[in-house]
């Protein structure tokens, strides 16, 4: 019988597994600007894929054209969204004489409490601000020129991410083939797999956000009604759309609403928004989080936590979007390779693994007796 290869060391394997975590991470940086609206366009082509398969099925358009109209729903329905945050906003700005006057009575109150605690006069207070005042007026310019370059590069970076979803659309089915046809005919039943389930899952878990979003507007809006918010719905809306940012988005949620309400309401109105974004934080957390989302993408809060902040560091704030699709794509590779399985297991939730675990152990465990 021929000789058994030894196992490499585990120092070896280990050593392996960090350089190539390290090399994958130093591409994925300085890949950053083909890489981001690549995978926003991967997603929205795998959100979009029933849509332009059916105009291509029952209206019997070509697939470039059905893959153009279903971005332009697409498009169209992105535009009903801004169109009533557009809104709301020019109502907010036909307001700002008495928004002026709350915050300027705020800061009055906010400079004779600080006078009162802190033993500053009003004069100090003032030049401190005249000061700051300067400072900003100073790099005035600066500020300027790199907002229309964060402006232009956004219009950019959505323009790219509608190219690469149209091309992704397109050429489908030349991107599966090629997939398949890396590996060899063995794996063949396997990559079909990963790559259905990885369009699946992904599209359930998009769908269950934008459900999710929704219905916390909906829930947002109601309550703002009830309290007497002037801004009802543009909160509501804010509210929604700061949550498709996992654990993050609420704290900023709650800032921009309770801000607004204080500028416009008053304290009381303040507090009571301030509670019923908690409120509706918990009631997502708990209720709506684990129903409509959770149950698509399996995995532990850890890990979930941990890929948002690796994610915000690599990337920024895309970084946070994409993470759990990301880390999802990788939990269903693991689950479907033998070797990766451990992995697999480690990323998800624990509860259906640990049940699957025990059944492949036991006939083992009974070979032995």
């Amino acid at each position: 019988m021929p000789a058994k290869t030894p196992a490499h060391p585990f120092y070896e394997r280990l050593s392996l597994v960090l350089i190539g975590l390290l090399s994958l991470g130093y591409i994925i940086i300085q890949g950053k600007e083909v890489l981001d609206p690549l995978i926003f366009g991967f997603l929205f082509a795998i959100l979009l894929y029933p849509t332009a398969s059916f105009l291509e099925r029952k209206l019997r358009l070509p697939r470039a054209i059905a893959s153009l109209v279903a971005i332009l729903l697409m498009l169209a329905f992105i535009s009903i969204v801004l169109y009533l945050v557009g809104s709301q906003i020019s109502n907010l700005a036909s307001d700002w004489p008495q928004l002026k006057g709350q915050v300027s009575q705020s800061l009055d109150d906010l400079s004779e409490w600080v006078q009162k605690a802190f033993q500053i006069n009003a004069a100090k207070q003032m030049n401190y601000l005249h000061s700051t005042q300067q400072k900003i007026m100073a790099s005035g310019t600066e500020v300027i020129g790199t907002t229309f370059g964060a402006l232009s590069s956004l219009v950019l970076f959505y323009l790219f991410i509608l190219i690469f979803t149209f091309f992704i659309l397109l050429y489908r089915t030349l991107l599966i083939n090629f997939i398949v046809w890396v590996f060899t005919d063995n794996y063949e039943a396997v990559v079909r797999d990963i790559v259905q389930n990885i369009q699946s899952i992904l599209r359930q878990y998009i769908l269950g956000l934008l459900l999710e979003m929704f219905v916390v507007a909906c829930l947002a809006c109601t309550l703002f009604w009830i309290i007497g918010v002037k801004y009802a719905v543009l909160l509501g809306i804010v509210v929604a759309l700061f949550n498709l940012i996992p654990y993050l988005g609420i704290f900023t949620a709650l800032f921009l609403s309770t801000l607004i309400t204080f500028a416009t309401s008053g304290v009381n109105s303040a507090a009571f928004v301030a509670l019923s974004v908690l409120g509706i934080h918990i009631v997502d957390s708990n209720v709506l989080l684990p129903t409509i989302v959770g149950s698509k993408v399996k995995l532990n809060a850890l890990i979930t936590f941990l890929g948002i902040i690796l994610g915000e560091m690599i990337w920024g704030l895309s970084g946070m979007f994409l993470s759990i699709p990301i880390i999802a794509i990788f939990k269903i590779i693991f689950d479907r390779v033998e070797s990766l399985k451990p992995w697999g297991y480690l990323l998800g939730s624990g509860q259906d693994e640990k049940r699957s675990t025990m059944k492949t152990m036991k006939p083992a465990a009974a070979d032995k007796a």
